[in-house]
């Protein structure tokens, strides 16, 4: 079944013709109607519908009745709607659950009204307008599902009732549907997005021709969907970046572990965590044994915790991963370049806190952490949108603490309430990319677990030599590294269409200088200027192909490549370079050492990783026709 749900003002329908060549029987009175102040429910109907349909009927009623919920109406119209799908049920099915939902609203104490199902008719709406009041809804008859989905997220999907609002940094906290998003036009975006909750990719996103244009990462036909293969030039980047966030969370305090990919699906504690976390895994059968393929470092690290001894003193105690590959079966419309894939590298930190209170500290220090890592990849809090997730009752605890995060990012959050806890965590954080598609995706995230510390056995000494239970904080101050790709070239698609040119940060950039001779008489200087870069430890090339000047610069341009060094005759005369610099423009003459100092003057402080590809250019394959 297919469901629009559209808050509006009013909607008013008049019966046309018949579409059917036996419609349902209606009285006069039926031929026309309007309902004011109504949650407007178009359904189609579908043939997978048919296999159960009293469960459909159960899915949609519920799904009904918690948006009319959050957006306080208690006027219902249902409104037969085939346009929403190509894959309709028999027309005796359809009008039969038809009937049955308008049946089930009527139950659960709404007023409700029905348009006549097989006509064809005119209607108008006025939609409200508000971030709640146009929302989608696939429901899908629990039988037909072929892969196994884990209890968590069946609930999710069936059972969650989450409770919107924007929290500003002056500590109001304001229902969605109340808040003026002027201004704030990205987190309208956002919030429409969470709320909809349709991750499908409609069509194909920006970043998708860039990672193909530039030769970084394409698609692997070989292998399962979501799984990708990376080029010289795109596997520096995403190395690069794998090499930045460890040393950032090294620095920061974490101990570096390794752990398997496949864990045992009948072990008692992880048995029991897939059931807690909302993913679908992978399957692994060994002999007659079943394994699962991991979807983040959990596991390892909280097995190596378990049969840890740990001391009060030792806390807070931080573990990390850099999983390569953590494994999820997202459904396959959701996949979408770097976006959303199956296999992913995440940096994953786990810390062990004493009680609350320092569990709220470190909080606070890997939500910073957080801003750090990607203000370093180019992602400023512009860049993306914060939601914090939590319990009524943390709230009403801690909201003191909750609007210091808020103050600290400086602008209105997404809140996401819950009246009961309903995952294993209290409190989450995500930073959000925003993409051209206007389709979020979670970066950095942190998360305060009150319950796996007991399930897996974790336990610490405190000062009496007691054994107690920590609480653990699973924080990724990055996100997927692939995650982070897509967001920096969605972030570079969205300046191309603004005019102006795209670029990775320096340190990232593949090639950070190409030099170029006017002739081949002056290749000979390129390389002497090129071995001197190479050797202060900057990414250089050489184009040496036999190429008009004004056809390489171009070339060099598409590449996105920072610094384009131009030499020949007076250059190599004087000992100088012409440089272009692609940050502003700018075009001036130097001497290579002055080049050097500037350029290492900002990429100081980040990793290095020499050239990936041959010197020259004429030496190199393209990977892509």
């Amino acid at each position: 079944m297919r469901v629009l749900l559209i808050h509006s003002d009013y909607i008013e329908y008049e019966v046309k013709d018949k579409a059917l060549k036996e419609p349902e029987p209606i009285p006069e009175e039926m031929k026309k109607g309007r309902m004011e102040e109504v949650l407007v429910a178009f359904i189609s109907v579908e043939k997978v519908d048919e296999k159960n349909p009293e469960e459909v009927v159960a899915r949609a009623v519920k799904e009904i009745v918690e948006v009319a919920e959050q957006v306080k109406t208690k006027n219902v119209f249902v409104y037969p709607f085939a346009h929403l799908s190509s894959e309709l049920a028999k027309p005796s099915v359809a009008l039969e659950v038809l009937k049955k939902v308008e049946e089930g609203l009527r139950n659960a104490g709404y007023n409700v009204g029905r348009a006549p199902f097989g006509y064809y008719k005119a209607f108008k709406l006025s939609c409200k307008g508000h971030p709640l009041a146009e929302l989608s809804r696939t429901i899908v008859p629990e039988g037909i599902v072929e892969e196994e989905v884990p209890e968590a997220l069946k609930k999710e999907e069936t059972e969650l009732v989450s409770y919107w609002y924007i929290l500003t940094p002056e500590g109001e906290l304001i229902e969605v549907d109340k808040f003026d998003f002027t201004g704030h036009e990205n987190l309208r975006k956002f919030v429409n997005y969470e709320i909809a909750k349709n991750r499908i990719a409609e069509r194909e996103p920006p970043h998708v021709r860039l990672m193909l244009e530039q030769e970084l990462v394409d698609y692997e036909p070989g292998s399962d969907p979501g799984n990708l293969r990376y080029y010289p030039k795109g596997r520096l980047i995403k190395s690069l970046l794998e090499q930045y966030v460890t040393e950032k969370v090294i620095e920061y305090g974490a101990m570096e572990v390794e752990t398997p990919i496949m864990y045992d699906f009948e072990h008692p504690a992880l048995e029991k965590y897939l059931n807690r976390f909302p993913a679908r895994q992978y399957i692994v059968l060994s002999g007659d044994k079943k394994y699962f393929l991991r979807f983040a470092a959990c596991f390892g690290q909280f097995l190596i915790k378990k049969d840890a001894i740990i001391s009060y003193r030792n806390l807070p105690l931080r573990m990390y991963e850099l999983t390569r590959y953590s494994f999820r079966r997202e459904k396959r419309g959701e996949l979408s370049g770097l976006r959303r894939l199956r296999a992913f590298t995440m940096p994953d930190m786990h810390t062990l806190a004493k009680d609350i209170e320092q569990a709220k500290e470190e909080f606070k220090k890997q939500f910073k952490l957080s801003m750090e890592v990607l203000e370093g990849v180019g992602l400023t809090p512009e860049d993306y949108e914060v939601a914090i997730r939590f319990t009524e009752d943390f709230w009403k605890e801690n909201r003191n603490f909750i609007v210091e995060l808020v103050k600290i990012i400086g602008k209105p959050v997404l809140v996401e309430m819950w009246k009961q806890r309903f995952f294993y965590f209290i409190l989450k954080f995500e930073f959000n990319f925003v993409d051209n598609l206007d389709k979020a995706a979670a970066l950095s995230t942190v998360q305060i677990d009150v319950e796996n510390a007991e399930r897996f056995g974790i336990t610490y000494y405190g000062e009496n030599g007691e054994e107690k239970h920590p609480l653990i904080l699973h924080c990724s101050p990055s996100g997927a590294i692939e995650r982070v790709m897509y967001a920096i070239l969605e972030k570079q698609a969205r300046l191309m269409a603004q005019g102006k040119k795209p670029m990775f940060p320096l340190w990232l950039s593949p090639i950070q200088v190409r030099v170029i001779p006017v002739s081949g008489e002056y290749l000979d200087y390129a390389l002497y200027i090129a071995g001197k870069l190479e050797g202060a430890k900057i990414r250089v090339d050489v184009d040496d192909e036999d190429d008009r000047l004004n056809k390489k610069i171009r070339k060099a341009e598409k590449e996105w490549i920072p610094y384009i060094v131009v030499v020949g005759q007076r250059e190599k005369e004087n000992g100088t370079i012409t440089v272009r610099r692609r940050s502003d423009g700018k075009q001036y003459e130097t001497r290579i050492e002055e080049l050097i100092r500037e350029i290492k003057s900002q990429t100081e402080g980040f990793p290095y990783k020499p050239r990936p590809l041959p010197l020259l250019l004429s030496m190199r394959p393209k990977f892509r026709g």
